[in-house]
This record gives structure tokens, C-alpha cells and sequence, in this order.
């Protein structure tokens, strides 16, 4: 009975929250905002106008997650007011027409605004002590699917627009950046404090709201001050700014040209954040993206932000101008900013590059097409769902009707909706407008029914020349290789886009080396990155004679094959060993220090190596796994020292510490290794035995693990 009651006062809230918009219309948010950073607290006065529709209309709610509230006023007069765990309700003081309400309030958010610290500089970090080394601190919003109400008295519901003006006070030697055009910055002489203005003139979602805080500095990418791109660094990666960044502003040009609409808000900016929980969030004029694609010119050619970039870019049309009004249509921003995401790449790199992406795609959704059958329009599609078959459909269509109608009918449904909330048949009877294209036999195929529609997709791909060599280079597999070797040879001779030399050197991986040196040896020849990485993939059985050539993968300008290379070379001549280690000392790869944590666990692993060495090499690698560093670096470190397998109370406490993680797929991480830790003899009494001396959260946390 209690449980029934429960859902239905659910219901009744979400109901109420559902059809607030039809009643009150929130016009403008004003709010100042500060920080306690010790104890991790926003607190802030906040001002919102609205407009009440009709007088019937008997509480006002404000969401706000396990938030304090004072000094509520409306229209300047004491207010109705009381709160709850998920909203401020407003029941008296208001008048049909327009209001104002304005109060304080303060909150600890658990979710969507993290204060993350982290060493400021990794390279010296284990040479200092905890109490003398210093840190960096990042401050930093994501608000879709986690509601920017846990830390802003704002609103759940998507349907709800705003002007949300942000005022933000923070120490003077950080960059504070907010949603709009920073209309002011002030410096207090008695707090050294700065004070950021941001003002939007176009009202957004509450979702879309964000506050990076951080030390950044940043450069213009075009010059017009109406609309700069402004593309933000911390200072220790300028010399991974171009890298990071490039093609942004050929993406920003073509955008506006290939949409047929101006970006619509005045200015954009980028700011890579620590730790960030996606690869990147679309934030109305501010898109916060991971570290992770902050990549200097080696890493560039195995990790790069350009499709990321050109997706959340392509979100400030289509989710921010025009919103989706449920999650039954979310494909419509998520789809949408995948296939222009494409669109942008295409003319980056060609149609080559443009149709195996699709072919990928299809791919994926095809082999999991049998279990995740949830059509598009629901809310309880996947996000594979949502985006890649949204941007296949959007492709299909895009065929079908023709680019030019299909260009004219987005720019006519943006035009139309700017601003406002879509449902999907508002985009499809702007087709209709352009085209006489069968957009209920569509919607059917494409958006209603589960599954993925595999000889549609087939048919698209095998207009592409490359794409039909591909698929004919694919009905080779079971031959005979010595009936294959002419056709294979004369591939890897031409100037073909590579996935069909790669597709060789898959289906001859099995092949005895003697049998398949040549074709080897031209792949390698070849200089082609992606194509020599498939070499080093694939080739893992080769001959002394090889050794020589193998290894000059070491010196390739990525670190994703020097990685598989010098796994191959270190297990395949024991005796080499020393010789290899010398020669990759140094190395540190991307942003989750991948090639120096290899480097540390090969090196601490092999006996009579530098063994004078061997108790800094483990603590180096030992303090990469604490929680001085992101979760990409601790993972990284702690799967490594998991591999060695040394009994060490400071890796077990650094797991645990991992499962209270902010980051869910390290959080995960952290509990799969202790739990697989357990079924193991003896660790239950080493888990056991740190229990008392870790934090009270960890050991809450622990206690449930031991106790499963």
C-alpha cells in the first residue's frame, strides 16, 4: 500500500511539473553565485520574472535538489513558500500576469557540479609530500541527465526556456566561465576575488547551463567579434593547442553554410575539463568537453576532438535553438548533431572517409540489432539508438529527398522553432513542404519499428566506389591465400583509402609470415600510419631476420602503435629487453600517461633491470594511481599494479577510494576489482585489515563489498 501511494504521488508531482509551462512562463533568471570550496557548496541569491497565464493556478514549483532556502519575496512582499528534498514551492503572493520572486540559497550537490583536485604539476608530484604539494582546481557543471537543479534552482522540464544571467564570484587567478557574452569583470581589493557577468539575450533549457571555473588561458579562431570561437587550454598544453583545436574553424564556417542558419548565439567557446564524466556536453554558447581529447601532434594521428567538436557544435542548432519537448524525440538533437558531425568530416576528409564512418555505424547497430530492438521514437532507446541510427535515418532521408530540399526544409524548421520545443512530425511536415518523399513509410521504417534496416543501408553504401571494393575485398575471406596474394599485392601498390589495405592485413593474419613477407613489407613501406598500426596489430609472429624493421614502429609518430609494438618486442626477445626500455624511457603518450605507465610496470617486471632503480619505478607508478590524479592516469596505474600483483595496502585503499569516484565507469572499475580481489584467498582478511584506516565513506563502502 505504502509502495502504491508512493508512485502515485510521483506521478502526481511529474504530472505537475508536466503542465506548469501551460500555467506559468518563466521569462529571465538573474543569479550570483559563490563557493565554499572546502565544503564542496554553492550558495547564491537568485532572481527569476515570470509570467502567470492563469489565475487559477495554485503552486509555483522552482526545482531545487536538497537545497536551503531564505528570504523568499515576491514582488518585493514576504511569499507562500515551503520546500522539499526536490523543489521550492511558491503558493502565495503572486498575481496573474508578470512577478518576481527572489531568495538565497545554498546547497552541497552530489551530482552535476563537481569540484575536482588534482597535483597542478604531475612530473614533480613524487618528489613532494601531501601536505607541500600543490593542487589544481577545477570547478566545472553537467547538467543533461543530471539536472542542473542539484546545484541551480532551475527547471527539470526541458519545455520550460529562460534568460539565465549568471554573476560569479571566485579567487582572482582563475577563469570563470558561464553561458553568454561576459558583459563584466570586477576585482574586490579586500577578498582578492573576481567577479564574471554572463548574460544570454536568447532564453535555453535549463540543462543547457554551465560554470567551468579553472586556470585557462585561450585564443580567438575568427576574428569577427560578433561571433568569436574562443578555444580554451589550461596553460601547461599550449603546445597542444593547435593540435586539439584544429579544423575548428573550418567546421564553425561550414556550419553555418551547410545549415543555411547563422549560429545563433552571439559566441561559442571550448574548455577541456579533469575528469569530466563524457566526451563532451553542448552547453548553450559553451561546450565543456574531456581532457582526454586534449592531444598534442603525435596523438593527434590516434585521438582526436574533430568529431566531438563538430557534434557539439552542430548541438547549438539542433538542441539548443530547437529543443526536443520529450525524450520520445530526442533523436532529433542527438541524431541530428551525429550526422552533421559526418557532414563536417566529409568535407574535412571526403566521401570515402564519410560513407565507412556510416559503414561502421551500421555495423554496430546491425549486431545488436537482435537485443536492442526500442525503436527511436521512445524514451527508452539507447543511445546508440539515438545517435547513430538517428543519424541514419537522417541520411536515408537526406537520399531520398535530395540535399538541396533537405538543406532548405532543416532551415525552414529551424527558422520556424528557433527558440521553442519540437516533436518529430514538426521536422518531418517541413519535408513534406519540399518534397513529395514518403515521409509516412519513413517514419515507419525508420523511427517506429526496432531493428535496423540492413539492405537500405547496403544499398546507400554501395554507391561509393570505395565502399563497393571494400564489400567485393570482403567475399575474398575464404579463399585460398595464394588465390588472393596477386589481387592483395596490387591493393596494398595503389593510392586506395585505407581500411582496404587494412582489410588485407586482417585476412592474412593468419598466414604464415614466410608466406606473407612481401605484402608486409609494402604495408610497411607504405609510411601510412593507420596502415603500419595494422601491421603491428596483426603481425605478432615474425622471424629474428624481422626484428630491425618491426621495431622501427617504435619510432611512428603514434602512441597507440609505439604501445602495441613495444608489447609485441617485449615478450617475443626476452633478451632484448634491457635494450627496448632504454629506448622507450621517457616516453608518456596520451593524457592517461599510457606508454610511461607501460614503460614502469615492463621496467619494475623485469629482473636484473636497473635494479638499483626498482623501489622509485613501483612508487612512481604506485602514485599515479592515487587520487592526486584523473581517473583515466588511476585506472591506467591500477590495472597495471593489479597485473603485478604485489601485495600493497596503498593500491587496496586506492581502489576503494575509486569506487566513491564521480566518474561511474571508474567508480565501476573500482568495485569489479575489489570484488574479483575477494574471490581470491587472503584478500578478504587484507581488505579487511585496512578497513579502520580509510575515510568513513570508504569504509561504508567497503563494509557493503565484504559483506556481498
Amino acid at each position: 500500500m505504502k509502495l502504491s501511494i508512493f508512485f502515485l504521488s510521483l506521478f502526481i508531482t511529474s504530472l505537475t511539473f508536466a503542465q506548469q509551462t501551460q500555467k506559468v512562463d518563466f521569462k529571465t533568471c538573474d543569479a550570483a553565485i559563490s563557493f565554499d570550496v572546502l565544503q564542496k557548496k554553492v550558495m547564491g541569491t537568485v532572481t527569476y520574472t515570470f509570467e502567470v497565464l492563469d489565475k487559477k493556478t495554485d503552486t509555483i514549483y522552482i526545482d531545487a535538489r536538497n537545497m536551503q532556502f531564505t528570504d523568499v519575496t515576491i514582488n518585493g512582499k514576504k511569499a507562500g513558500w515551503v520546500n522539499s528534498a526536490t523543489a521550492l514551492k511558491l503558493y502565495k503572493g503572486y498575481k496573474k500576469g508578470n512577478n518576481t520572486v527572489t531568495f538565497s540559497y545554498s546547497a552541497q550537490p552530489k551530482q552535476a557540479l563537481y569540484f575536482v583536485e588534482l597535483d597542478a604539476d604531475a612530473s614533480a608530484a613524487n618528489d613532494m609530500t601531501d601536505s607541500d604539494e600543490e593542487k589544481e582546481l577545477q570547478i566545472w557543471t553537467q547538467g543533461q541527465g543530471k539536472y542542473t537543479s542539484h546545484w541551480l534552482p532551475s527547471f527539470d522540464d526541458m519545455n520550460e526556456k529562460v534568460i539565465f544571467n549568471l554573476e560569479v564570484t571566485f579567487d582572482k587567478g582563475y577563469t570563470i566561465l558561464a553561458n553568454g557574452k561576459n558583459s563584466k569583470n570586477t576585482f574586490t581589493t579586500d577578498t582578492n576575488q573576481r567577479i564574471a557577468s554572463y548574460q544570454m539575450d536568447k532564453p535555453m533549457s535549463s540543462y543547457l547551463v554551465m560554470l567551468a571555473i579553472g586556470k585557462f588561458d585561450n585564443t580567438y579562431a575568427l576574428p569577427d567579434k560578433e561571433k568569436p570561437l574562443q578555444l580554451f587550454y589550461r596553460p601547461e598544453d599550449a603546445d597542444k593547442h593547435e593540435p586539439t583545436y584544429r579544423y575548428s574553424k573550418q567546421i564553425f564556417n561550414y556550419f553555418e553554410a551547410a545549415i543555411g542558419v547563422k549560429y545563433p548565439w552571439g559566441v561559442y567557446r571550448q574548455v577541456p575539463v579533469l575528469d569530466f564524466l563524457y566526451a563532451g556536453m553542448e552547453n548553450t554558447t559553451s561546450t565543456i568537453f574531456s581532457q582526454d581529447f586534449v592531444v598534442d601532434s603525435i596523438g593527434f594521428n590516434d585521438r582526436t576532438y574533430i568529431n566531438v567538436n563538430a557534434h557539439e557544435l552542430a548541438h547549438q542548432w539542433f538542441g539548443n535553438l530547437i529543443t526536443a519537448q520529450s525524450g520520445e524525440h530526442h533523436w532529433l538533437q542527438e541524431g541530428f548533431a551525429t550526422y552533421y558531425a559526418l557532414l563536417a568530416e566529409q568535407e574535412l576528409f571526403g566521401d570515402d572517409h564519410f560513407t565507412y564512418e556510416l559503414y561502421q555505424m551500421a555495423e554496430r547497430l546491425q549486431r545488436v540489432a537482435q537485443t536492442d530492438t526500442v525503436p527511436i521514437l521512445s524514451d527508452k532507446a539507447s543511445s546508440l539508438t539515438y545517435y547513430q541510427k538517428g543519424a541514419w535515418a537522417l541520411h536515408v532521408l537526406r537520399e531520398g529527398v535530395g540535399h538541396e530540399a533537405f538543406r532548405t526544409a532543416v532551415k525552414n524548421y529551424l527558422e520556424k522553432y528557433a527558440f521553442k520545443n519540437v516533436t518529430t512530425d514538426d521536422f518531418l511536415a517541413e519535408i513534406n513542404r519540399v518534397s513529395d518523399y514518403d515521409t509516412k513509410a519513413f517514419r515507419e521504417r525508420w523511427l517506429e519499428k526496432g531493428g535496423f534496416e540492413v539492405q537500405e543501408a547496403i544499398a546507400l553504401l554501395n554507391g561509393n566506389q570505395f565502399m563497393e571494393l571494400y564489400f567485393k575485398l570482403g567475399e575474398l575471406h575464404d579463399k585460398r591465400f595464394e588465390e588472393k596474394q596477386p589481387i592483395f599485392e596490387q591493393i596494398l601498390h595503389s593510392d586506395m583509402y585505407y581500411p582496404v589495405k587494412e582489410e588485407v592485413l586482417l585476412q592474412i593474419a593468419d598466414v604464415p609470415f614466410e608466406d606473407k613477407a612481401v605484402l608486409i613489407r609494402l604495408a610497411m613501406a607504405s609510411g601510412d600510419i593507420k596502415l603500419r598500426q595494422a601491421v603491428a596489430r596483426t603481425v605478432t609472429n615474425f622471424p629474428d631476420t624481422f626484428y630491425e624493421e618491426y621495431k622501427s614502429l617504435l619510432q611512428d609518430k603514434s602512441y597507440i602503435t609505439r604501445e602495441i609494438a613495444l608489447n609485441v618486442l617485449y615478450n617475443k626477445f626476452p633478451e632484448r629487453r634491457p635494450e627496448l626500455l632504454d629506448l622507450s624511457d621517457g616516453w608518456v603518450g596520451f593524457n592517461d600517461k599510457n606508454l610511461r605507465i607501460l614503460w614502469l610496470t615492463l621496467a619494475y617486471a623485469t629482473p636484473d633491470y636497473r635494479e638499483a632503480e626498482k623501489v622509485e619505478i613501483y612508487a612512481e607508478l604506485q602514485g599515479y594511481a592515487s587520487p592526486r590524479y584523473e581517473s583515466t592516469v588511476r585506472q591506467n596505474a591500477l590495472t597495471n599494479l593489479l597485473y603485478i600483483n604485489k601485495p600493497d595496502p596503498v593500491v587496496w585503499a586506492n581502489l576503494v577510494n575509486a569506487t566513491l569516484h564521480h566518474k561511474w565507469q571508474f567508480a565501476k572499475f573500482g568495485r569489479e576489482s575489489i570484488r574479483a580481489l575477494l574471490k581470491r584467498e587472503g584478500y578478504h582478511e587484507f581488505f579487511e585489515s585496512i578497513l579502520s584506516g580509510l575515510p568513513q565513506a570508504e569504509q561504508k563502502k567497503l563494509q557493503q563489498l565484504l559483506a556481498e
